[in-house]
């Protein structure tokens, strides 16, 4: 995710912040101060919001480990100042198991209830009304505020409004008794259906405008799933061959960079296959790659100074959601469709959406015609 920083690596997995999760805490100490004007009152503020987003890394270690269980694994998990975002390379499709991996997260955040309140009983209780903003917030109210942002967390998560962990576990319910697609269809009319209302109540009866933000990433992420899976169904059966590019522009490792600036200005290409002079695949140059070779080498460096060489290929014979699984999880726009190492054509997820769009189109055409 693009404005994100590297926090840890455990157990194989990147744990990222983004840039905007900076601005919670120190709003936190801003209000804090503002009230006691205690630099000690700021601070326990902040301790109070991170260890908040520590179970909020584990909850999003709850579903990772559990997409892991089956065989699915993670790109990163990336904290926001609305939570956290597990990005799994791939969604499961057998119900059963999203079920198991939806309730996972929630399942860590009862967990921690327990072990919150054996430790509120074990020190004979806290006084659950000290706020974050008291400077005795560690000595006294800690364990009673991180409960309560615990069961919030929880309550919250279970909403069956997709793209919330409720919302899948929904999602994977239906999908015991529909195909996949209309489940998520159905499941993201609930969650935008209930996004609409949190949105409405958040701010014309509570004043909240956390919730009305809340509310529209619940419904942009409702429509953004729903979409994702209507195109992948477009694509059940369907193999590479009949979706990939094959008037495809190829460049050479010794090329000049400026030679591939002209493809890219003379037509739509944008990432280009690198060929050796037996026409083997030996890398890829991708539009990112090459804007930062000219700044730093200039067009007169070579395409081997800038390529990759590790880059994720496909073959024609393989189902179209399959490779664009792998090529959304590499993090790169295209991939060239080999076999061995022959060239046989480019996929993107330009073509893939311009595919789509014929294919609509078509189906229209069709309808009309009956």
């Amino acid at each position: 995710m693009k404005w994100s920083w590297r926090l840890a690596r455990i157990a194989g997995i990147d744990v990222h912040i983004h840039a905007t999760f900076l601005i919670l805490p120190a709003l936190y100490a801003l209000s804090a101060y503002r009230a006691t004007g205690s630099p000690a009152a700021a601070l326990a503020a902040v301790g109070g919001i991170l260890l908040v987003f520590l179970i909020v890394v584990l909850h999003e270690y709850g579903h990772a480990l559990a997409a892991r269980r089956y065989g699915i694994g993670t790109a990163d998990i990336t904290l926001l100042p609305i939570g956290g975002v597990a990005r799994l390379q791939m969604m499961p499709k057998e119900p059963r198991q999203e079920l198991v991996i939806a309730l996972a997260g929630p399942a860590v955040n009862v967990v921690i209830a327990l072990g919150l309140w054996a430790a509120l009983a074990a020190t004979g209780g806290a006084a659950a009304e000290a706020a974050p903003a008291d400077e005795r917030f560690f000595s006294r109210g800690l364990l009673a505020q991180l409960q309560t942002w615990n069961l919030s967390m929880l309550l919250f998560n279970l909403i069956p409004a997709f793209p919330l962990d409720g919302g899948r576990v929904l999602r994977a319910l239906l999908a015991m008794r529909m195909d996949y697609a209309r489940a998520t269809v159905a499941a993201a009319r609930v969650g935008r259906a209930l996004a609409l209302v949190g949105g409405l109540v958040g701010y014309f009866y509570l004043r909240q405008p956390m919730l009305v933000i809340i509310a529209l990433f619940i419904w942009l992420g409702a429509a953004g799933e729903a979409g994702a899976v209507q195109q992948e169904s477009a694509f059940e059966g369907l193999a590479l061959e009949r979706v990939m590019m094959t008037d495809v522009r190829t460049i050479a490792p010794d090329d000049p960079l400026a030679h591939a600036v002209r493809l890219v200005l003379g037509g739509f290409q944008q990432d280009f296959p690198v060929l050796d002079a037996g026409g083997a695949v030996v890398g890829v140059l991708t539009r990112a790659d090459l804007l930062r070779a000219l700044a730093e080498h200039g067009e007169r460096a070579s395409v081997a100074s800038a390529m990759r060489r590790d880059f994720p290929s496909a073959r024609p014979d393989e189902p179209v959601d399959a490779v664009l699984d792998r090529l959304r999880a590499s993090g790169v726009h295209a991939m060239p469709v080999v076999r061995g190492r022959e060239l046989l054509g480019m996929l993107s997820l330009d073509n893939v959406g311009e595919f789509l769009m014929i294919r609509a189109a078509l189906q229209r055409a069709g309808r009309a015609a009956a």
